[in-house]
């Protein structure tokens, strides 16, 4: 009996691996199985949907960012050392060309001005003088024998030479006069201050404290310039004249519109962008310098080309293709993307009207293998 009790653990372990075995037997066969589906299932070629190639006008549009800036804007600065006497303007005014705006003292200035008016006086007194000499002297020397010729060239050189003494002198008075001139700064055009960096009594001047800011920014409001970056595939489509439409996020509601008044002619270096200026009537001033707008723009078409889905194009880090169906099989077909809007896109390649193009294409249908058509759409 104990013998018997000592081999039962020996039957319960035999048992338990039996089965174990069993189990296991039994799962490799239902793995097995499904690795047969799966393979099975990746052996079937893919499902596709194709629709038969066309051409067609791409009118579409475009939207872009855009940006409203001033038709003028300028940065007054002092040009010469002085001392703010009175502003006459502040934030926010209304200005008219030729208007004063801020005056400027500089006493060294109208120490200048006195010593240049002081010496002008004194210069017509010698050029007086010698002029006088000299028509004395001419006159003499009409009779005979009374004047030599080299007393009478003397007094001419010297007369002349006070002359140019006396330009030279009203020359330098003008000078100091322009100079004063600049003392008191007017706006060169109509327009709104819309920054103030100086407030009487502040030096000002070039080499003034706060030279680094201007006095006064003045901006035109009425008038705005709508400056849009147009991508290099789209550069030219827009012309001259050509009418867009655009937002505001201010005014979500508002549609504005502007006409297409200057091209750059050429791409920015950094945004391979051409830049396009647009003319906006602002009478109201609703709209703000600085504001950004969403500008749509139309793409007229001026030929027929291939139009895909933009899921249709393929674009791998080593080309550009779109899959063509020929017998059931795919072929890559390489192509030039051209224009981009509303989920479509133009292509250029040997490509034919009337191929079946898959619909969703991607890399991993391969050049040359099978593939089972889903539906041909567009039939």
């Amino acid at each position: 009996m104990n013998n018997i009790f000592k081999k039962a653990p020996v039957f319960v372990l035999a048992g338990a691996l039996a089965v174990n075995l069993l189990s296991a037997c039994g799962g490799n066969d239902e793995q097995k199985k499904k690795d047969e589906e799966n393979q099975a299932q990746m052996d079937q070629p893919p499902v596709v949907q194709v629709a038969p190639l066309k051409k067609d006008l791409f009118n579409a549009s475009l939207v872009i960012p855009g940006e409203l800036i001033p038709y003028q804007q300028v940065d007054l600065y002092a040009k010469e050392n002085s001392f703010v006497k009175k502003v006459y303007v502040d934030v926010g005014s209304q200005v008219s060309q030729g208007q004063l705006l801020v005056s400027m003292e500089a006493p060294e200035i109208n120490s200048q001005l006195a010593e240049a008016q002081s010496k002008l006086k004194s210069q017509e007194a010698v050029y007086l003088a010698s002029k006088a000499n000299y028509d004395r002297l001419y006159e003499t020397s009409k009779t005979p024998g009374t004047i030599s010729g080299n007393d009478l060239d003397q007094a001419a050189a010297r007369k002349n030479s006070d002359e140019a003494q006396l330009q030279a002198a009203k020359s330098a008075l003008q000078g100091i006069m322009a100079t004063k001139g600049y003392l008191d700064i007017r706006a060169p055009f109509s327009g709104v201050i819309s920054a103030r960096n100086v407030n009487p009594g502040a030096y000002v001047g070039p080499s003034g404290k706060g030279s680094d800011q201007p006095l006064f920014v003045l901006q035109e409001q009425k008038h705005l310039r709508l400056v849009v970056s147009v991508p290099e595939a789209y550069s030219g489509v827009l012309k001259q004249k050509n009418k867009v439409e655009f937002t505001v996020r201010s005014m979500p509601g508002r549609k504005f519109t502007a006409t297409v008044n200057r091209l750059a002619g050429s791409l920015d270096d950094k945004l391979r962008a051409e830049r396009l200026e647009m003319d906006v009537a602002n009478d109201k001033k609703e709209l703000l310098p600085g504001m950004y707008a969403e500008v749509k723009l139309a793409l007229p078409a001026t030929d027929s080309t291939f139009v895909i889905p933009k899921t249709a194009l393929v674009q791998s880090t080593e080309k550009v293709f779109v899959i063509r169906i020929v017998n059931s099989k795919a072929e890559w077909v390489d192509v030039k993307k051209g224009r981009e809007a509303d989920g479509k896109v133009e292509v250029f390649g040997k490509l034919n009207s009337g191929d079946q193009i898959v619909q969703a294409g991607n890399d991993e249908i391969r050049d040359g293998g099978p593939v089972k058509i889903g539906a041909v759409k567009g039939e």
